[in-house]
């Protein structure tokens, strides 16, 4: 395992130097990703082809010599998988032959998964060997719920409003989708920790759209049943929860049972945060992505207003969300110098 400050973080310390990646940032902002991704005719087979995926996931250590990496696929790799059938449009972004009705649940088995997902745990044995011992390795993997959006509704939604209807409505159906879903994130996180991971994220990006009982439901606990099952098989993983856009539901998160951290989006204050999570929990986020567009002294004045409201309890800095492509890789190097700067008041 990667002796990293990253991990030293998760695992409750406090450094004087917070440690640093950044969501999505092995991705279309950088030359030398787009360089790759033209070698490859889709985005699946760009992920299942190891070589390729361990260099676009080197490329950002390499460039700009952040404190981990996370290696480059996608969450919809379990609903593949599992046999439901998903592809990516240019210019449109993910694409799944709907699931209609519980019917459709049998075409689904977890049996493929380790064969169909080899390719992924072969690119993170070989990126970890690549990797500098003090840079760790992150492994991760879509949330049930976000998951289940994606493969009911086919692809992005504004309202949500199948997967809600049809949790709303069919409740005990919805559940066997969500069973089937936390069985197959435990066996693929605990596949990706015996690659060689050596801490895992999981994903709810599409939380937020949840009432309060159903966040409860369809969120946070099956969150915590993978994580407990995964600390069955490997206790000392750490887990990093990102459940996004939850507000102040984000107490409901504050499970040291089960998350060593918790990731933060732009939509939660950093003082509320250093107040109300950070006793408890490990602190990932925040900055605004667009404000890793603007950089220059907006990017420093709002990164150091974080670093100073975070930077006295254990805390991981990266973004609110993912590293958008018309980002300047120069205002990456600049947040990182910033970052690395930085001496608590």
């Amino acid at each position: 395992m990667s002796d990293a400050k990253f991990l030293k973080a998760l695992g409750g310390t406090r450094l004087p130097t917070p440690p640093i990646w950044l969501m999505r940032q092995a991705g279309r902002y950088l030359p030398e990703y787009r360089a790759v991704r033209a070698t490859t005719k889709s985005f699946l087979e760009f992920c299942y082809t190891p070589d390729k995926a361990v260099e676009v996931t080197l490329q950002p250590i390499r460039r700009f010599g952040l404190d981990a990496a996370i290696i480059f696929s996608d969450i919809l790799v379990v609903p593949d998988a599992l046999g439901q059938k998903v592809w990516f449009e240019e210019g449109e972004g993910p694409k799944l032959e709907a699931l209609a009705d519980p019917a459709d649940f049998g075409k689904l088995s977890r049996a493929r998964l380790p064969e169909r997902l080899a390719a992924v745990y072969q690119a993170i044995r070989q990126a970890r060997s690549a990797l500098p011992a003090a840079t760790a390795l992150l492994g991760f993997a879509g949330a049930p719920f976000t998951l289940a959006c994606y493969m009911i509704e086919g692809g992005g939604s504004r309202e949500f409003a199948k997967v809600k209807s049809w949790a709303y409505r069919h409740p005990d159906s919805f559940g066997l989708l969500i069973d089937l879903l936390v069985d197959a994130v435990i066996d693929h996180l605990v596949n990706q920790i015996e690659a060689g991971a050596d801490a895992v994220q999981l994903f709810d990006s599409w939380a937020g759209v949840l009432p309060e009982q159903q966040l409860f439901s369809w969120s946070l606990d099956p969150m915590v049943r993978i994580a407990h099952a995964v600390h069955a098989r490997h206790p000392k993983t750490p887990i990093i929860a990102f459940p996004r856009a939850v507000g102040p539901a984000a107490l409901m998160y504050r499970r040291s049972d089960a998350f060593a951290a918790l990731s933060i989006d732009t939509g939660i204050g950093a003082h509320w945060a250093a107040r109300e999570l950070q006793p408890h929990i490990c602190i990932q986020g925040n900055l605004d992505p667009i404000m890793l567009v603007t950089g220059g002294a907006a990017l420093e004045r709002e990164a150091t207003r974080i670093l100073d409201k975070l930077g006295h309890g254990s805390f991981v800095f990266n973004l609110g969300h993912g590293v958008v492509p018309q980002t300047p890789p120069d205002h990456v190097a600049q947040l990182v110098e910033i970052v690395r700067n930085w001496k608590p008041s």
